[in-house]
């Protein structure tokens, strides 16, 4: 093999490794700002869940409720029970937890997927509903 083919072989590996890097870089950069994209889509819906709470204080209250909010958890805590609605992914998991009995490590009581901040509403209220009987 003359010395040209053999600089030729090598610029045109090195092109390709170029080449390929720098498509890695770019898929993982879309992965990456694709992410971003649904982690802020995710707050803006728990966002949306808890202003929809908060819209009538004095009802949480009359129910011995708190409203809170932790990035994507949106929880109504009782003294006996917690209701919380955590968006991920375009879903939401609607769950009800009992602190009287149950320790903190145990699984919730009753759990629901939805996909939307009204179902998600919906369901919370159901499960509120199912423990002030």
């Amino acid at each position: 093999m003359s010395r040209d083919q053999t600089r030729t072989q090598m610029m045109n590996l090195k092109a390709a490794f170029e080449a390929e890097h720098a498509r890695r870089d770019a898929e993982r950069r879309a992965r990456e700002e694709a992410e971003l994209q649904r982690q802020a889509e995710d707050l803006a819906r728990a966002e949306a869940l808890e202003a929809a709470l908060a819209e009538d204080p004095a009802f949480l209250a009359s129910k011995g409720l708190e409203l809170s909010r932790r990035r994507y958890t949106v929880s109504l805590d009782h003294a006996d029970y917690r209701i919380a609605a955590y968006f991920e992914d375009g879903q939401c998991s609607v769950t009800a937890a009992d602190k009287r009995t149950a320790t903190s490590s145990a699984a919730p009581r009753k759990q629901q997927f939805v996909e939307s901040v009204e179902d998600a509403l919906l369901v919370m209220a159901q499960f509120l509903a199912d423990e002030t009987r």
